[in-house]
């Protein structure tokens, strides 16, 4: 059976069979409820808009699947990078503080630019892993679960990872 994505019969029926796979995929990439339903929601909004052909219904829920992983965790990377933010003016709470002079704050602020282009620099594999291990409460079983690979592998992407990190910065 045929599958027009901009078909409202057939998007209802792809609709109601696949929103709730969306939903525990995506929920387990945001560990958010409503931000794992709004991301399923704007997935179904590019597959309406798109008009794409499926083949079969498994087709349509294949692309959809993938098109909401990645916006998942296209938001997990931005809220990573925000977050490190915050834990890192938390590490340095007096820096708002009267007492340091001009030339201090700067310094910490280039700290943390150093340190987020460094992660930057990583290849896409291990800044994936790296950001979602230490900017999220994520542990080494969810990562496995979100990246498809294995447990151990993550493990591994995350070690190696900090020790390129490392290597950057004492470059630097």
């Amino acid at each position: 059976m045929e599958i027009q994505s901009n078909d409202e019969r057939a998007f209802k029926q792809v609709y109601e069979q696949v929103f709730p796979i969306l939903m525990r995929v995506v929920y387990h990439v945001t560990n958010n409820q409503d931000l794992a339903e709004e991301i399923c929601q704007e997935a179904f909004i590019r597959f309406f808009d798109k008009g794409m052909e499926f083949a079969t219904l498994d087709d349509a829920k294949y692309w959809l699947i993938r098109v909401s992983k990645n916006l998942a965790i296209n938001q997990v990377k931005r809220k990573a990078r925000e977050q490190g933010m915050v834990e890192k003016l938390k590490r340095y709470p007096s820096s708002h503080s009267n007492n340091k002079d001009g030339g201090q704050v700067l310094v910490e602020k280039e700290t943390c630019k150093q340190v987020q282009d460094a992660i930057d620099m990583l290849p896409e594999k291990f800044r994936l892993v790296i950001v979602m291990k230490e900017y999220t409460d994520m542990d080494y079983k969810q990562i496995a679960q979100v990246l498809h690979i294995s447990e151990s592998n993550v493990k591994v992407r995350v070690y190696r990872a900090r020790k390129m990190l490392e290597s950057i910065l004492n470059q630097e």
